[in-house]
C-alpha cells in the first residue's frame, strides 16, 4: 500500500509526451514575380543561374583595396558587432538554463545541531545531532512547459545570430558610403585645385592686360574675388572631410586620431549585381531571417502560457544519516529517507492565465505583421536602389555632356576676351558654370556609389540563412553550455529549422 502512488504516477510519466501549444508555421509572406525597376535598365539584371551572388565579402565588388582592408576591420574590431556576439553568448547560454530544467535538482544539506533545553524543561542538558542528507526535486515536463521554453530560447538564440549579421552588414554598408563620401570629397578638392590654378592665371592675365590698359580695375578685382572664393570652397571641403575620417576610425574600432586616410577617389561607377529572384531575397536578409526567428519564438510563449492551465506534477525524495552520536552516523539503523509525489493546480486566479495567453497571442500576431512589413521594407529597398542606380546612370551621361560643353563656352569667352570682343564678366560666368558641373558630376557619381552600397546591403551583402546556426545545433547544447556546432556554423543541415 506504501507503493500504491507508484502505478498512477509512471502512467502519468509514460504520457509525458503530451504535445501543448501551436504547432509553428512559417507565416506566409508575399514575394513579387519580378522587381518592377529592372524593366528596360541595360545595367541591373536578374542573376541566371551561371551567374554568382554576392559573396561573403561583398564590398571586393568595388576593386579598391584600401576599402577592402578597412571593411575586413570591421568584423574584428568594430565594437557593435562585438557587442552584439556577447549578446549571442547569453542567448546560447540561456538554452543551457532551460534546458536544464528537464533533469531534477540535487542537493544535500549536511548539518551539525547542537542544542540546550534548560533545567526547568523535560530532557536532559545539552543535545547534540549529526545529520548528512540529500534531497532530489524533479518536475517531469508533463505538458511540454520546458520543451517550449526550450524552443523558446533556441528560437531567440538564432535571432540574435541573425541580428550579429544584420549589425555586420549594416556597419560595413556604412563604411562603404563614408568612404565613397570621401572619396568624393577628395575629387571635389581635385577639381577646386585645377580650377583655382585656372583662375590664377586668369588672374595674371588680367593682371597683365590692366597694366597695358586693356583691362579695367573692376576686372582685376572680379578675377581676384573668384580667386579667393574658390579658395574658401576648399577649405570648407576639409571641414567635411575630417568628420568622415574620424567615422571611418570608429567603425574599425579606432580612435580617430590614430587613423589617417590618404588622398583617393572612385575609380569607376558601381559595377552590376546580379539580383536572385524576389522569392530567394527572403533567405538573404538577416534582418527578415530575424524576424521570422521572432514569430517563431513568439509562437511557442503561446504554448507556454497553455501550459499554465494543466497540473503540475513535482517528484521529490530525501535520504539520508541522522544521529545523536557522530560515531554512529554511517551505521545501518542511521538512516532515513521519504519520498512522494506533489501535485497543484490552480482554481481560481480571477482571469490572470487567460489574459496572459490572451496577450501572448496579441505579441504572436503583432510578430507577424512585423515579419511581413520587414519583408515588404525589403523589396522596396531593392526597387528604390534600383530605380536611383538606373536614374544616376542616365544624370551622369548628361552631366558629362554638360561639362564638356561648359568647357567649350569657356574656351571660346577666353578667346573673346583675349581679343578684346567680351568682358571679364563673362568669363566669371562661364568659369563658375563648369565649376559647378564638375562638382556636380562627382556629386553624381558619390550617390551611384552610395546606391550601389544599399543595393548590396539590400540583397543581403553576401549573407545567407544557411549560414545560421540549425535548431539542431542548438538543441544540443548540454549542462555546460557547449554546442556542436559553434557559431558561425559552417553549413548545418537545416538552418531554420523550428
Amino acid at each position: 500500500m506504501t507503493r500504491s502512488w507508484i502505478v498512477p504516477i509512471f502512467a502519468s510519466l509514460v504520457g509525458s509526451s503530451c504535445m501543448i501549444g501551436p504547432k509553428y508555421v512559417r507565416p506566409v509572406a508575399q514575394a513579387p514575380p519580378a522587381m518592377k525597376e529592372l524593366t528596360g535598365n541595360d545595367q541591373w539584371k536578374m542573376a541566371t543561374p551561371s551567374d554568382e551572388l554576392l559573396k561573403g565579402n561583398w564590398w571586393e565588388i568595388f576593386g579598391d583595396e584600401r576599402l577592402n582592408g578597412l571593411e575586413q576591420q570591421v568584423q574584428v574590431n568594430n565594437f557593435n558587432v562585438k557587442q552584439a556576439e556577447a549578446q549571442f553568448r547569453q542567448a546560447r547560454a540561456l538554452i543551457a538554463l532551460n534546458h536544464a530544467n528537464y533533469y531534477p535538482t540535487i542537493g544535500s544539506t549536511p548539518a551539525i545541531t547542537q542544542s540546550d533545553i534548560g533545567k526547568n524543561s523535560r530532557g536532559v542538558g545539552t543535545n547534540q545531532q549529526f545529520s548528512l542528507t540529500a534531497a532530489a526535486t524533479w518536475e517531469p515536463d508533463l505538458w511540454g512547459r520546458v520543451r517550449l521554453s526550450v524552443e523558446n530560447a533556441v528560437d531567440n538564440a538564432q535571432v540574435s545570430a541573425a541580428d550579429i549579421q544584420n549589425i555586420l552588414l549594416s556597419q560595413q554598408a556604412l563604411l562603404a558610403t563614408d568612404y565613397f563620401a570621401l572619396a568624393a570629397n577628395d575629387m571635389q578638392r581635385d577639381v577646386l585645385n585645377q580650377t583655382i590654378d585656372a583662375y590664377q592665371k586668369n588672374l595674371q592675365l588680367t593682371l597683365d592686360r590692366f597694366k597695358f590698359g586693356v583691362a579695367s580695375r573692376s576686372d582685376v578685382a572680379l578675377a581676384q574675388t573668384q580667386l579667393d572664393g574658390a579658395r574658401s570652397q576648399l577649405t570648407d571641403l576639409a571641414v567635411t572631410r575630417a568628420p568622415l575620417e574620424h567615422a571611418i576610425a570608429m567603425l574599425t574600432g579606432q580612435a580617430p586620431s590614430s587613423l589617417e586616410i590618404g588622398s583617393t577617389k572612385i575609380a569607376a561607377p558601381p559595377p552590376p549585381i546580379p539580383l536572385a529572384v524576389p522569392s530567394r531575397l527572403l533567405e538573404r536578409r538577416p534582418d527578415i531571417a530575424a524576424n521570422e526567428r521572432l514569430v517563431a519564438a513568439a509562437n511557442a510563449n503561446i504554448g507556454i502560457a497553455q501550459t499554465a492551465f494543466y497540473p503540475t506534477l513535482t517528484l521529490s525524495a530525501t535520504t539520508g544519516l541522522l544521529t545523536n552520536n557522530l560515531a554512529n552516523l554511517f551505521t545501518y539503523g542511521s538512516r532515513y529517507w521519504s519520498a512522494g509525489p506533489n501535485i497543484s493546480e490552480t482554481l481560481f486566479d480571477f482571469g490572470r492565465r487567460g489574459a496572459q495567453l490572451e496577450a501572448n497571442q496579441a505579441a504572436y500576431d503583432a510578430t507577424v505583421a512585423a515579419y511581413r512589413q520587414t519583408v515588404l521594407a525589403a523589396f522596396q529597398e531593392v526597387e528604390d536602389d534600383l530605380a536611383e542606380l538606373h536614374h544616376l546612370a542616365e544624370e551622369a551621361v548628361i552631366q558629362d555632356e554638360a561639362i564638356k560643353a561648359a568647357q567649350e563656352s569657356l574656351n571660346l569667352e577666353l578667346d573673346r576676351y583675349k581679343a578684346g570682343t567680351d568682358s571679364y564678366l563673362n568669363v566669371i560666368t562661364t568659369q563658375t558654370i563648369l565649376l559647378g558641373d564638375q562638382i556636380t558630376a562627382v556629386t553624381i557619381l558619390q550617390r551611384r556609389m552610395t546606391a550601389g552600397v544599399d543595393l548590396a546591403k539590400a540583397v543581403g551583402g553576401g549573407w545567407d540563412a544557411s549560414t545560421l546556426p540549425s535548431g539542431d545545433a542548438l538543441r544540443a547544447i548540454t549542462m555546460t553550455g557547449q554546442t556542436k556546432a559553434p557559431y558561425p556554423s559552417s553549413k548545418p543541415e537545416n538552418p531554420l529549422k523550428p
